[in-house]
C-alpha cells in the first residue's frame, strides 16, 4: 500500500469506519441512558510517563460532538469546566450560564457532576487531611459541586476519594480519617437538602466510587464492598441519600468480578450509577472503551443489570487511546464505544429470552428430586448430570456473542 498523505487520512478513517458497519443512527443511540464525560473527550493522552498527543478541547465542542453522535447526556468534574481559583466566584456563574446555553442548543442534559478532590496540590494529604482548613475547603468544594449540579439539572453527584489513604504506614489514623471523610459527605448531603428546596428539585443521588490503586499507595475505601460498609457504618447522617457508582475496571483491577460487585450493590439497593469501560486484571487503570478486552464478561454484566431492571446511567468513563487523533476521538472512539454498548445490551436481552438458556436455568432450579433430600449421596446423584448445564449455558452465551446461535459458522479446510 502506498503512503497515505495527511490530507487523505480522515477520508480513509471515514471510509473504513463505514466499512465496519454495525453502527446505529444518532436517534437510536439517544434512546439509551448513556452519558459522555467532559474529561473523557477532553483527555489529551497525557499520563505519568506520557506527554499529551491531542490538542485541548472545551465543553462547547465536546457537547456539540456528543450531540452529533447521539450521546444525550453529559457529565463533568467541577474543574473540568471551571478553573479551581474561579470556583464559587462570578466566573463560575458565567460559565454555568454558557454550559446551560450549550446544552440547550444541542439538546443534551447534564446527568452527573463530580468534584475534583485528587489532582490539586491542596489534596496532597487527601480531602480528609489532618489540617482542619483542608477539610473545611473539601466540604465547601463538595457543597459547591452539588450547587453546580442543581444549576445544570443533574440528578447524580459522584465522589471518588482516590487520595483518601496514605503513602507510608502509621502516617494517619485510619478510623479518624474515615470519620473526617464522612463529615465531607454529610456536608454535601446537608447542602443538597437546602439547595433542592431552593431550586424546587429532588435531591441528587450521591454516589461513592471505589478504586483499589492510585494515587495513594494505600487506599482506605478501595472496593465497592468497602464503600457499602462505609455507608452502613453509622458515620453518615443521610445514608439513604448515598449509594454507589461502581466502575467496571476499578472492580476488575484488584482481581474481583465486576458482575459480583454489582450484584452485591443491587442486593443492598445501592447501585445508583455505573461507569463503563474495560481493561485488565491486576494492572493499572488503562480505561479502555467497553467491550474491547472482555466482551463476554460485559455480556454477563449486562444480563445481570437487565435481569434486575437497572435503569440508571451508563457513563462512558474511558480514555481514547493516545494513538487516536483528535478527529478520531469523535469519528471512531465514541461512536464505536456507544455502538458496542448498545449491541451488548441488546444481546443481553437475547440471553435472557433464549429458550435454551431458559430451559437449562429452570432445570437447575427445579433440581433432580432425590428420594431422600436429607441424604447427601442421594442429593449428589440426583443433580450430577444437571450440573453439566452450567457449562452448556456458558457455551450458549458465547454462541450468542459471536452469532453462532443464528447459524454463523466458519468453513474449515481439509
Amino acid at each position: 500500500m502506498k503512503p497515505v498523505p495527511a490530507r487523505e487520512q480522515r477520508a480513509l478513517i471515514d471510509r473504513l469506519m463505514e466499512a465496519c458497519g454495525g453502527g446505529y443512527p444518532p436517534a437510536t443511540r439517544r434512546k439509551y441512558y448513556i452519558s459522555g464525560p467532559q474529561w473523557a473527550a477532553a483527555y489529551q493522552g497525557q499520563a505519568l510517563f506520557h506527554a499529551p498527543t491531542r490538542e485541548p478541547i472545551g465543553f462547547e465542542d465536546v457537547i456539540r460532538e456528543y450531540s452529533k453522535i447521539g450521546i444525550a447526556h453529559w457529565s463533568t468534574h467541577d474543574t473540568d469546566v471551571i478553573p479551581t481559583g474561579a470556583l464559587g466566584k462570578e466566573e463560575q456563574a458565567r460559565t454555568i450560564e454558557r454550559i446551560q446555553a450549550t446544552l440547550k442548543e444541542h439538546g443534551l442534559q447534564c446527568s452527573m457532576v463530580t468534584a475534583e478532590t485528587f489532582f490539586h496540590a491542596v489534596w496532597a494529604a487527601g480531602p480528609a487531611a489532618e489540617a482542619p482548613e483542608v477539610r473545611q475547603y473539601a466540604a465547601w468544594r463538595l457543597a459547591n459541586t452539588v450547587r453546580i449540579g442543581h444549576e445544570l439539572g443533574a440528578k447524580f453527584a459522584v465522589y471518588w476519594p482516590g487520595s483518601l489513604g496514605y503513602y507510608t504506614q502509621g502516617a494517619i489514623d485510619e478510623t479518624q480519617t474515615l470519620r473526617w471523610y464522612a463529615d465531607g459527605i454529610n456536608a454535601a448531603c446537608e447542602a443538597d437538602l437546602e439547595l433542592a428546596k431552593h431550586y424546587q428539585r429532588p435531591p441528587l443521588k450521591h454516589c461513592l466510587e471505589a478504586k483499589p490503586f492510585e494515587p495513594q499507595a494505600e487506599i482506605l475505601l478501595p472496593t465497592s464492598d468497602a464503600m457499602l460498609a462505609f455507608i452502613g457504618s453509622g458515620l453518615l447522617k443521610h445514608p439513604e441519600m448515598v449509594g454507589l457508582n461502581p466502575e467496571y475496571l476499578h472492580e476488575l483491577m484488584w482481581g474481583g468480578a465486576p458482575r459480583a460487585a454489582l450484584a452485591r450493590a443491587l442486593v443492598a439497593g445501592k447501585l445508583f450509577h455505573f461507569d463503563i469501560n474495560d481493561g485488565y486484571r491486576l494492572k493499572h487503570d488503562v480505561d479502555i472503551a467497553i467491550g474491547l478486552v472482555n466482551p463476554l464478561d460485559w455480556l454477563n454484566v449486562l444480563v445481570l443489570l437487565r435481569s434486575h431492571n437497572y435503569n440508571g446511567p451508563f457513563n462512558l468513563d474511558y480514555k481514547p487511546p493516545r494513538t487516536t487523533s483528535s478527529y478520531g476521538v469523535f469519528a471512531v472512539s465514541f461512536p464505536s464505544a456507544v455502538d458496542r454498548f448498545i449491541t451488548l445490551w441488546e444481546m443481553a436481552g437475547d440471553v435472557i429470552s433464549d429458550p435454551v438458556i431458559q430451559e437449562a436455568t429452570e432445570a437447575l432450579k427445579a433440581g433432580g428430586a432425590p428420594a431422600d433430600p436429607l441424604d447427601a449421596e442421594a442429593v449428589t446423584a440426583a443433580n450430577r448430570e444437571l450440573l453439566t448445564l452450567h457449562e452448556l449455558i456458558a457455551h450458549r452465551m458465547v454462541q450468542i456473542l459471536i452469532g453462532q446461535h443464528r447459524g454463523r459458522s466458519y468453513s474449515v479446510g481439509k
